[in-house]
């Protein structure tokens, strides 16, 4: 059974080096980095993505992490032998987190995956501490797919952990490793990278996303600096998953909004603009993808009510497309207010994981 517990925040001064100590730096090969990482612009990492995570192997009785957040604003889960999950929420001063202490002689792993979005802003990782005993293992090679999320808030697990169901927008509700994204790649023991944002669209975001749609960002290591590119050729998914065009959906319908006048002036787009805004994110997925499985799902929230026209736009753009390796999976609507709760997740992951098994060997 799972212990989930909130550590509250702590710092933990080190006293004189010994030889049971090991300090390992963001550098070492044996720390496996999952999502899109900078390491190019601090002494560190830099995490902006929701999904990102850090993990190491290691022999020692307590390991600690060395990490500093731009804002204070984001939370972590520490999964410690993939199942005892802590959460922390680093400081916006450099700080050393004890993660796990009094751990039984042999085999451990630590991870560190981040639960909230980019708009958080981003943490940087410095490095690991092992104490007693303390000795390095290889890192795992045991993934046996890669998959890769295009999405917004239902991508994020916006507002999973609220319980309350009022959608709080408090950080401390969102978290990614209860979204179907994770639960799908953990499904498979896949390595998996999650680009997504809360109100994001293919052709119009909300506001505060006024400027941002996937299309534009779709290609950055930085989701903030439109000069940082991501370098594809650094991670070829499998499989790729596009769940986008819930927001769309509803912002083609409201001409007084900033975000429709910022995008489409004063005439809402047609059938056409839509199909065509869908099928060219999809091809420019292609170019880099030349070979993956895309799916286009969309669900489970209101763009799959009945009578949605939203599914027929995906379905003929993909037709339209001729790929016999891009296919389309609808989860039908949830039938509840508000985002996706833990459950519905669960059901969304369980529907995405039928339909790869059925259709993608």
């Amino acid at each position: 059974m799972k212990n989930i517990i909130l550590i509250f925040l702590s710092i933990y001064l080190f006293g004189c080096k010994n030889s049971n100590e090991l300090l390992i730096n963001y550098t070492n090969p044996q720390i496996e980095y999952a999502g899109r990482i900078d390491t190019t612009q601090n002494k560190g990492a830099d995490l902006y993505w929701s999904g990102s995570s850090i993990k190491i192997n290691f022999e020692g009785e307590s390991i600690f992490a060395t990490l500093k957040d731009d804002t204070g604003d984001n939370y972590y889960n520490i999964i410690i032998d993939n199942d005892s999950i802590h959460i922390i929420r680093p400081n916006t001063i450099q700080t050393t987190y004890l993660l796990a202490k009094g751990l039984t002689k042999g085999n451990h792993s630590v991870e560190i995956f981040k639960r909230t979005e980019w708009d958080r802003g981003k943490s940087t990782f410095f490095n690991f501490k092992i104490k007693g005993n303390a000795k390095v293992l290889p890192r795992s090679t045991t993934t046996k797919r890669k998959i890769e999320f295009y999405g917004n808030s239902i991508s994020a697990g916006y507002a999973v952990e609220d319980f309350s169901g009022m959608d709080s927008p408090d950080s401390i509700y969102t978290n990614n490793y209860l979204s179907y994204t994770a639960l799908t790649a953990r499904y498979y023991n896949a390595e998996f990278r999650c680009i997504c944002r809360s109100g994001i669209g293919i052709m119009i975001s909300w506001p505060g996303n006024t400027l941002n749609t996937m299309p534009e960002i779709y290609d950055r290591l930085i989701p903030t600096d439109s000069l940082s590119k991501w370098d594809f050729s650094n991670f070829s998914p499998d499989i790729v998953v596009v769940n986008l065009f819930q927001n769309d959906a509803w912002l083609v319908n409201l001409p007084n909004n900033p975000a429709f006048k910022t995008r489409f002036g004063s005439v809402k787009p047609n059938d056409e603009f839509i199909i065509n805004s869908y099928k060219t994110f999809i091809l420019e997925l292609r170019k880099h993808y030349p070979i993956a499985n895309i799916i286009c799902i969309l669900g489970n929230m209101s763009i799959t009510k009945k009578g949605s026209k939203w599914m027929g736009y995906v379905s003929k753009a993909v037709s339209e497309l001729n790929d016999d390796k891009i296919y389309v999976h609808f989860i039908p609507y949830k039938g509840t207010n508000g985002h996706p709760s833990i459950k519905e997740q669960e059901e969304l992951s369980k529907s995405l994981i039928k339909f790869i098994d059925e259709n993608i060997k």
